[in-house]
C-alpha cells in the first residue's frame, strides 16, 4: 500500500498518472511554454492579467509529464528556466514540486495526486478565452491545447475581464478558484428563534417596588430583551431541520442569566473599545497547543483549558471559586436528594484545588472546547482520538476514534449535543456526544482540515484548511455549499459574526478576510498582522471583531464599517469582479502588543470583556 493519507478516497494511482502518458516531443516543451508566455505577454492589457493565470497549473503539469515519463534532464531544465515566473504564494507548492524529479517519486505523493485529480479552476471572461483558443489552434500547439483540456476547468464568463487586482484577491489556493456553481445554492445563514423564556424579577427589585408602591415598571424592560427574537428571521432554516437537543431547567436558567447579563453588556465602538484580560501561560514548557475558555456565567466560575505538547490537558479556575469532583458513589448515597442544597452536598470538598489535569491521551492536544453548559469538555489530539471530559468527576467519559491521523480541531455546537472535529486526512467530521460514529462525514479538502467552527444556528460548519480554502458544509446531508478562495497560505481561524451573515477567516499569509455566506462573496482584508492569525472572535452584538495572531498583538477591528454598503449585486456575484477597499487603516480600531506571547485564543465574554490567552516565549 502507498504511504499515502488519501489513497482510500483517491483513484487508482497508475490510472490516474496514465493520463500523462500521451506526449509531445520531451526537447520541444520549453518552447512550449515560452511561446505561450511571450503570446500572453504582448496580449492586450485587459487580457493579460487573466489570460496569466494559465502560467501555474500549465507549468506544474507540463513539468510533471515530463518525470512520469523519465525524461529527468528536460525536467530539471524546464523546472530551473521557469519556476521564477510563477506567483510568490505558490513558493511551497513549487518547494515540494522540485523535490519530484523520478517517476517513482510521483507514485505516493499527495499533493501530487490532488493536483492530478481535481482540475484546476480558472475564472476567464469569454474574450480571453477565445483568444487563448485561436492562439493555441493556430500554433497547432496541441501539447498545451491537451493539457487545458484535460487538466484544467475553466469557468468562462461573459462581460468584462478581470483586473490583476481582483483576480489576485480571489486565487492562490491548491486548486485555483472555486467554480461559479459552487457558490449558488441557497444557505439559511439566520439565527434560530430563541425560546420564550419569562425572566423572573431580582429580589432587589420586588423591594424597590413594594416601597414607592408603584406599579411594576419593570414589564416594558424584560420586553425589549425578549422580543429582540420573537419574529422568525427570513433567512433561518426551519426550527426542525436538523434535531437539537431539548432545553433542560438548568439552560433555561442559564438562559435568565444570560438576559440579565446582556442588559449590563458594553456597548463598543470605535470610540468606545473594550478592556482585554490577557491570560499568560508561563514556564509553559509542556508546549501549549490549545486553549478554550467558558462562556462566563454570574455565579463566579469561569475555567481556562489549555491542551499541551505533553499529552495532558488542564483546566483552571481562574476566579476564588476552586474546582472540584462529585463524591465517590458510597458517600453519594447518605445524601437526602431531596434538600435544597443537594447540588453543593455531592462536591467533596477534598478534591477542591485550581488546577485539574486530565490523562488519557498519547499525543499532544491540538484542540479544546468547552461544551455551551459547562458540564463537558472536548479535546482533541495527535492521537487520532477525540476525548470527552466531564467537568464534575474530572474523568475521560468516552473516546472518539474515525481520523486515523492527528486531529487538529474540534469544537462544540452552540446547542451542545455535537460536535465537529478536523484533522490531517483531509476530513472534517461530525459527532454526537452519545454515537461512537461520526454522524457526518465531510469530505472536500485537498489538505490538512486546521480548524472548525459552528454556524450559530447549527446547521452549518465552517471548515479552514492546508489547502488554501475555506468551506461551509451543510451539516443536514453533508453537502459543501461554499468554497472560499483567497487566502495565500493555510488557514488557522474562522469565526462567524453574531447575526450569521459573516464569516472571518485568518491564514498564515496574516491577512483576515470577510465573506458575505449569503452571496458567497469576498467583502473585505483587513492587512495588519505580520504573522499567522491564530485566532478570531466577533463581540457579542459584532461591533468589533479581535484577531490574535503569532506576532504576539492583539487588533481589534471596525465591523460595522467593514460590513456597511457592501456592493452585493448580481452581478459581482456571477462573475466575481469584487472591489476590495483599501482601508484596513481606517478599519483598525486598536493594537495591543503582549510580551513575547503569541495570541492562542481570544473570547468576548457576556459583557464584552475580551479574554486572550498565549503561552509566553521567552
Amino acid at each position: 500500500k502507498v504511504g499515502s493519507v488519501a489513497v482510500e478516497d483517491q483513484p487508482d494511482v497508475s490510472a490516474v498518472l496514465s493520463a500523462y502518458n500521451q506526449q509531445g516531443d520531451p526537447t520541444m516543451y520549453e518552447e512550449y511554454y515560452s511561446g505561450l508566455k511571450h503570446f500572453i505577454e504582448c496580449s492586450l492589457d485587459c487580457h493579460r492579467a487573466e489570460l496569466s493565470q494559465l502560467f501555474y497549473p500549465l507549468f506544474v503539469h507540463m513539468y510533471l509529464e515530463l518525470v512520469y515519463n523519465q525524461h529527468e534532464n528536460e525536467a530539471k531544465s524546464f523546472f530551473e528556466k521557469f519556476h521564477g515566473d510563477q506567483e510568490c504564494y505558490y513558493q511551497d507548492d513549487l518547494r515540494v514540486l522540485s523535490s519530484l524529479t523520478k517517476k517513482e517519486h510521483m507514485k505516493g505523493n499527495e499533493t501530487m495526486l490532488d493536483f492530478r485529480t481535481s482540475k484546476f479552476v480558472l475564472r476567464i471572461s469569454r474574450d480571453s478565452y477565445q483568444l487563448l483558443k485561436r492562439h493555441l489552434q493556430e500554433k497547432q500547439n496541441n501539447q498545451i491545447w491537451n493539457i487545458v483540456q484535460e487538466h484544467l476547468y475553466i469557468d468562462i464568463f461573459d462581460g468584462m475581464p478581470r483586473s490583476k487586482q481582483q483576480i489576485d484577491a480571489m486565487v492562490g489556493s491548491l486548486a485555483g478558484e472555486a467554480k461559479r456553481e459552487a457558490n449558488k445554492s441557497k444557505v439559511f445563514f439566520g439565527l434560530l428563534k430563541e425560546p420564550e423564556i419569562e425572566v423572573p424579577l431580582d429580589d432587589e427589585d420586588e423591594e424597590g417596588e413594594n416601597e414607592e408602591g408603584k406599579p411594576k415598571k419593570k414589564k416594558p424592560k424584560k420586553d425589549s430583551i425578549g422580543s429582540k427574537s420573537k419574529k422568525q428571521d427570513p433567512n433561518a432554516p426551519p426550527q426542525n431541520r436538523i434535531p437539537l437537543p431539548e432545553l433542560k431547567d438548568s439552560d433555561k436558567l442559564d438562559k435568565i442569566m444570560n438576559m440579565k447579563e446582556t442588559t449590563k453588556r458594553v456597548r463598543l465602538g470605535p470610540d468606545c473599545l473594550p478592556s482585554i484580560c490577557f491570560y499568560t501561560f508561563l514556564n509553559a514548557y509542556q508546549g501549549l497547543t490549545a486553549v478554550d475558555v467558558t462562556d462566563d456565567v454570574t455565579d463566579d466560575s469561569s475555567l481556562i483549558a489549555g491542551g499541551f505538547a505533553d499529552s495532558t490537558v488542564r483546566v483552571w479556575s481562574v476566579t476564588p471559586k476552586k474546582l472540584r469532583s462529585v463524591k465517590q458513589a458510597a458517600d453519594l448515597s447518605l445524601i437526602d436528594k431531596e434538600s435544597d442544597d443537594v447540588l453543593e452536598r455531592i462536591m467533596d470538598e477534598k478534591t477542591a484545588s485550581e488546577l485539574k489535569i486530565l490523562y488519557g491521551h498519547s499525543g499532544p492536544v491540538y484542540g479544546a472546547s468547552f461544551s455551551p453548559d459547562r458540564n463537558y469538555l472536548l479535546s482533541s489530539s495527535e492521537d487520532g482520538t477525540v476525548r470527552l471530559w466531564s467537568l464534575q468527576t474530572f474523568t475521560c467519559l468516552v473516546g472518539y476514534k474515525g481520523h486515523n491521523y492527528p486531529v487538529w480541531d474540534t469544537q462544540f455546537s452552540p446547542y451542545g449535543y455535537y460536535f465537529v472535529s478536523g484533522g490531517h486526512d483531509r476530513v472534517a467530521r461530525l459527532w454526537a456526544t452519545d454515537h461512537y460514529q461520526p454522524l457526518r462525514i465531510f469530505a472536500g479538502h485537498l489538505a490538512d482540515v486546521n480548524c472548525t467552527r459552528f454556524h450559530p444556528n447549527s446547521n452549518y460548519v465552517a471548515t479552514g484548511s492546508a489547502d488554501r480554502t475555506v468551506r461551509l458544509w451543510d451539516v443536514l446531508n453533508g453537502n459543501c455549499v461554499r468554497i472560499f478562495t483567497g487566502h495565500k497560505g493555510p488557514i488557522h481561524s474562522l469565526t462567524f459574526s453574531p447575526n450569521g451573515r459573516f464569516l472571518a477567516t485568518g491564514a498564515t499569509d496574516g491577512r483576515v478576510l470577510l465573506w458575505d455566506i449569503g452571496h458567497g462573496l469576498m467583502v473585505g482584508e483587513l492587512k495588519g498582522h505580520t504573522d499567522t492569525v491564530c485566532s478570531l472572535r466577533f463581540s457579542r452584538d459584532g461591533e468589533i471583531l479581535a484577531s490574535g495572531s503569532m506576532d504576539n498583538t492583539v487588533r481589534l477591528w471596525d465591523a460595522v464599517k467593514a460590513f456597511e454598503d457592501l456592493e452585493t449585486d448580481d452581478f459581482t456575484t456571477a462573475t466575481g469582479h469584487i472591489n476590495l477597499p483599501e482601508n484596513s487603516q481606517e478599519l483598525l480600531l486598536g493594537t495591543y502588543m503582549t510580551k513575547s506571547t503569541p495570541v492562542v485564543h481570544l473570547h468576548f465574554t457576556r459583557r464584552n470583556l475580551v479574554l486572550a490567552a498565549g503561552a509566553y516565549s521567552p
